[in-house]
């Protein structure tokens, strides 16, 4: 979503309009309280109308979070998924609970600054440093265990990442203006509230019991979202024992810093039904951050869809047919990565097949299974020194895995939400049996980079001839692709998905699923 002027916020606030939750919020100064855009409050007159880019920068402001439109739950501004800069991957992040874990200092460790410089950098840009932007997510946090688990609030601060029960009643009375123990005893009101409005992000109700550990949340995106279609391409490549899907939900088991977890997801009405069993509660900001990664939820499919079809005949009709299309991503991107390098010269079924023996021989049994999921998916450190002859599959790439998995093990090589992305492809490519198909898939899904092409991919070759020939003439067609190399055909998919920039992670996902109802080729992907 490009930057938008305070006129176009102000638009924004006068229509409701809802794409831009989570991209701005709105102070006014009258009232000392701040909201979405699409609160459904009467306007605030312009000249007692402040905009902040996050809900920290308001809060930093004093104004409190509205309790009717609840604006920090709002859906992630899809901005920090697109920049590629040190701001950029900060808010990743951040997001993923890096400073709660390790303080400004890690994360300045992370980026490869100095703390000084990512303060001043954050704060310039965005009105409150990295400790108020993780302090608002951990009052979020801290909202979300209240009003769906029964835990002591003592428990909950320190599993929300306070350091003390003073700050933790401090922060969400400043946050809320309430208590924390108002907010328990409100929440069977707010359930029934919310169901009514369907508001985005609130907790359920808890009328029925539930196990320990178990939390039940609603997920927040901008619409249109084709969630069948990522369901289907989650289906295709899920591990059994790691994943499944079953009843159009999508669990898996998660590793996460403080202990293992399994998540589920499904479609709500109008938000994505989410549940997490964790060990440690004090992962749930990483847990949910890694399911909207995995859904791409902080998306913004307006902007991706005018501009592919705006792009010309090849590509254009398809993405009007589908604005709903998002790019999976991953929880994991070690997982991902160790997965992209089975995956390479083989079918979607050959690589699950690979997978499966792999996560047999060398995964982590969790304590608890819950039904057919039983093991997460091997640790890097693991596969690092695994004997690259026991591993089933040619021995080069199991050279290849071990490799990869040595140096994300060691920590040379990083694929968390902040990694910078060049850097990460430059390393990954100087790794033996690792080549450019393989960097971009990495880039597209663990790293969420929204502008990844893969021009050699034979999904993506066979999607594109299918679609020329439907663009023009079939005898033109046929003289276009004959006599051509499969070097050819790549640089020419190269140059087309220039004008898909910078949405070209979005327009491979049009063309793998334009083929997905045809039967199985061998395509990697």
């Amino acid at each position: 979503m490009e930057d938008v002027d305070d006129e176009q916020q102000y638009q924004a606030a006068t229509s409701k309009d809802a794409r831009f939750d989570g991209v701005f919020f709105i102070a006014v100064t009258s009232t000392g309280i701040y909201c979405r855009p699409s609160c459904p409050a009467i306007t605030p007159k312009r000249e007692n109308m402040r905009f902040y880019r996050t809900a920290a920068a308001a809060q930093e402001a004093g104004f409190r979070a509205c309790k009717r439109c609840r604006p920090d739950a709002s859906p992630g501004s899809p901005e920090w998924n697109i920049r590629a800069d040190v701001v950029g991957r900060a808010m990743r992040l951040i997001a993923d609970g890096a400073v709660d874990r390790d303080g400004v200092s890690g994360l300045a460790d992370r980026l490869g600054y100095e703390q000084r410089q990512v303060r001043r950098l954050i704060t310039a840009e965005l009105g409150a440093g990295p400790l108020a932007i993780a302090r608002a997510q951990r009052a979020q946090t801290a909202r979300v265990l209240t009003e769906t688990t029964t835990l002591p609030l003592s428990e909950i601060a320190f599993a929300a990442g306070f350091t003390s029960i003073r700050q933790f009643n401090a922060t969400i009375l400043e946050v809320f203006a309430v208590t924390p123990s108002q907010l328990r005893e409100a929440r069977g009101r707010r359930g029934q509230a919310v169901r009514s409005r369907r508001a985005w992000g609130a907790a359920r109700s808890l009328s029925d019991p539930m196990a320990p550990g178990l939390i039940r949340l609603r997920l927040p995106y901008r619409p249109p979202i084709d969630l069948e279609r990522m369901l289907g391409f989650l289906a295709a490549r899920a591990i059994p024992g790691v994943e499944a899907v079953e009843d159009g939900r999508y669990r898996r088991t998660l590793r996460l810093p403080n202990g293992t977890g399994i998540l589920s997801v499904g479609a709500g009405d109008g938000y994505i039904d989410c549940e997490l069993q964790l060990e440690d509660l004090r992962d749930l900001t990483a847990a949910v951050q890694r399911c909207r990664r995995l859904l791409d939820l902080d998306a913004d499919p307006s902007a991706v869809t005018a501009a592919l079809a705006a792009s010309g005949p090849v590509l254009g009709p398809l993405a009007l047919a589908h604005p709903g299309r998002r790019v999976p991503g991953h929880v994991d991107g070690n997982e991902l990565a160790l997965r992209a390098v089975l995956g390479q010269q083989v079918s979607v079924a050959a690589a699950r097949r690979l997978g499966t023996r792999l996560v047999a021989a060398y995964g982590k049994p969790l304590e608890r299974p819950d039904g057919t999921l039983t093991h997460c998916f091997p640790a890097a450190d693991t596969l690092a020194g695994a004997d690259p002859a026991a591993l089933p599959m040619p021995r080069a790439r199991a050279a290849a895995l071990t490799g990869l998995a040595a140096a994300l093990a060691s920590g040379d090589l990083s694929l968390d939400p902040g990694a910078e992305r060049d850097r990460a492809e430059a390393q990954l490519l100087a790794l033996p049996g690792i080549g450019p198909w393989t960097t971009a898939y990495i880039r597209m899904r663990a790293l969420s980079d929204p502008d990844a092409f893969l021009p050699s991919d034979v999904g993506v070759l066979e999607a594109l001839g299918r679609l020329r020939a439907r663009a023009r003439s079939a005898r033109s067609a046929r003289s276009g692709r004959s006599g051509r190399s499969g070097r050819e055909a790549a640089r020419e998919a190269a140059e087309l998905a220039e004008g898909w920039r910078p949405w070209r992670s979005y327009a491979v996902q049009h063309l793998w699923a334009s083929i997905e109802s045809v039967p199985e080729k061998e395509v990697r992907s």
